[in-house]
């Protein structure tokens, strides 16, 4: 246990959170909604620093943030929990000639006892859900590609789960994930990350005209992008 993630989880008290979960999946829940009350969603403002704690702080002075923090907070919590956690980025298949909006950043959580990764989305209070299975991003685009039946959202919050599902959609096309999530809140120049493209679509390389990506890794394979994160 990293001395950063050892202040967060004391700092604020993060045991105190799940002291009445039975299970993983209710810790990630309860988490979830904590994160979720931090701060109201901004699109437009920007932390002084990228780090939980930072972020916190900056929350508790009454400022507001986008989604990239809601998943950096998010990640960083259930990592001082001893929980699988990465930063994802969802982007739309017009990522290069979209102005605006082509992004999302959410979390995926890797649960033990299911042997799956998890879908889940800080800025809404979110857990996609197929007849009570938690879905990773994948499989939730695929499920709402083929309408299928069961569909629907696990939250605590007042998200309604026909819009969050119509919303999220058109951001499930590629999937980016950091390929180092000791450092997913870091400033790290050569940060390298990880891309899941659709087979035959071409494979991104900027970002809403005029960010260009760099030191990205690009795969078809689910294996290689949903990996057993205990796996020897």
């Amino acid at each position: 246990d990293s001395p950063y993630l050892t202040q967060l989880r004391t700092e604020y008290h993060l045991e105190s959170v799940i002291k009445h979960c039975t299970s993983d999946y209710e810790k990630v829940r309860a988490v979830c909604a904590w994160v979720r009350r931090q701060w109201e969603h901004n699109g437009d403002n920007q932390p002084e620093k990228r780090d939980p704690i930072s972020i916190l702080c900056e929350a508790q002075q009454g400022k507001q943030f986008r989604c990239v923090e809601y998943a950096i907070v998010l990640s960083g919590v259930l990592a001082a929990l001893g929980i699988t956690a990465r930063a994802l980025s969802l982007m739309t298949q017009d990522v290069e000639t979209r102005e605006y909006g082509a992004g999302h950043v959410a979390t995926e959580v890797y649960l033990p006892d299911l042997e799956k990764w998890m879908l889940v989305d800080g800025q809404f209070d979110v857990i996609p859900v197929r007849e009570g299975v938690p879905l990773n991003a994948v499989e939730l685009q695929q499920a709402l590609a083929q309408d299928a039946t069961g569909l629907s959202i696990e939250t605590f919050s007042q998200t309604e789960p026909g819009f969050y599902l119509s919303w999220i959609a058109p951001y499930l096309f590629y999937f980016q994930v950091p390929l180092d999530n000791r450092l997913f809140w870091a400033e790290v120049q050569d940060m390298r990350h990880l891309v899941l493209v659709p087979l035959g679509e071409k494979e991104p390389k900027i970002f809403q005209r005029t960010v260009h990506f760099e030191n990205m890794l690009y795969t078809h394979f689910l294996e290689a992008f949903y990996p057993h994160p205990y796996a020897v």
